[in-house]
């Protein structure tokens, strides 16, 4: 399988910032400490497995956003994750969350695609036995005022890669995120955790596949583990990305 790219077009770059203009839930926050969720993107094995491990030994536990329609195949980062996986960490107290079925690319799909593909991944996690989901992360990052008009009112937060902190006036339909990918993913990582911390607010890092040798979207264990030290030690509040919207009234 090979991987697969969201527009980098103008026409691209244009669509996703008039996006933030449109069908805003703008967040009403102060934090009393910043809260921090780890996030992975897909579910490689290798993050239900070794990026669980991290998490789970010090306490913390993490939001994965499943494709159902990927469960169990290849892909550039490894295989994905079965629906054993996904019950397992359920049961560990992870947060199971959604991404579309096909991994489809909301920037490009028109609104009705984007529902029934939507539908028919929350439909497969239900047959997994998972809880509902609250949660959603748009494939690629990739977003488009249609596919925030048709789930906004569905899922507590709609996220994506754009970096960025979490604070006042942010949008529920579109979060910002943090990617801990390539060489200096976690040097990049840190320099947010940083400035989260020096102002309270509310960062959502992701991954894909946790691994020795990672793909360029992953990370390895090492790097999350020192990440997860770090948050621990700047006092924040580590949460899954459900509870974190449930803490601000979402």
């Amino acid at each position: 399988m090979e991987a697969y790219s969201a527009d980098r077009s103008l026409k691209g770059k244009l669509r996703r910032r008039i996006a933030r203009l449109a069908c805003r839930r703008p967040l009403r926050m102060a934090l009393e400490r910043p809260m921090i969720s780890f996030s992975f993107d897909d579910a490689p094995t290798t993050a239900t497995l070794a990026g669980a491990q991290v998490l789970e030994a010090r306490g913390m536990r993490g939001t994965y956003y499943f494709s159902v329609g990927l469960a169990g195949g290849e892909g550039p980062m490894g295989p994905y994750a079965t629906e054993a996986d996904a019950r397992r960490l359920a049961a560990a107290g992870h947060e199971i969350a959604c991404h579309t079925h096909s991994h489809l690319d909301c920037g490009k799909a028109d609104a009705l695609a984007i529902t029934l593909d939507v539908d028919r991944n929350a439909e497969g996690l239900r047959a997994w036995g998972t809880a509902a989901t609250e949660s959603f992360a748009y494939p690629y990052g990739d977003v488009s005022i249609p596919a925030k008009r048709v789930l906004g009112g569905r899922f507590r937060t709609l996220r994506t890669v754009q970096a960025g902190l979490i604070e006042d006036g942010a949008d529920a339909n579109q979060l910002p995120a943090v990617g801990v990918e390539g060489e200096d993913g976690e040097a990049k990582a840190l320099h947010w955790l940083d400035r989260a911390a020096d102002r309270r607010a509310w960062l959502i890092l992701y991954t894909h596949d946790v691994a020795p040798s990672p793909s360029a979207w992953g990370c390895t264990a090492e790097a999350l583990g020192h990440l997860a030290d770090a948050a621990q030690a700047r006092g924040f509040e580590v949460v899954t990305v459900a509870e974190g919207a449930r803490r601000l009234n979402l």
